[in-house]
């Protein structure tokens, strides 16, 4: 069992920057790939970012270049930073990993403002 809470969103104007933390639950969080997606109003679920237990990165096209994922073993916490945000980037960011069954987060919202 494995629980997640999301933190961090909020309202930003373009240009700026949002730090999300995940904090997961649970002794496993260190052999876990851990993911953030993100759903923008009425659009699909998309992977935005993927770190390995290892700590191997992968980006999304669209965030590729501002976006960082990163992870503290001690915390069992995943982070995403994002900068340099867009209009486009505004969505409900959801925290996810997969042990046996997937796992997610209940979602925080981020809106970047023009």
């Amino acid at each position: 069992q494995v629980q997640l809470v999301e933190s961090g969103g909020g309202l930003v104007q373009a240009g700026g920057s949002l730090r999300l933390s995940c904090a997961a639950s649970g002794s496993r969080f260190s052999i876990l790939h851990m993911n953030w997606y993100r759903q923008a109003p009425n659009k699909e679920r998309e992977l935005v970012a993927t770190i390995t237990h290892g700590g191997i990165t992968n980006y999304a096209d669209s965030v590729k270049g501002r976006f960082t994922i990163s992870r503290d073993n001690a915390k069992n916490t995943v982070y995403l930073q994002m900068n340099s945000l867009k209009p486009e980037d505004t969505a409900v960011y959801y925290c996810n990993t997969h042990f046996i069954i997937d796992y997610w987060g209940q979602g925080t919202q981020v809106t970047v403002s023009t």
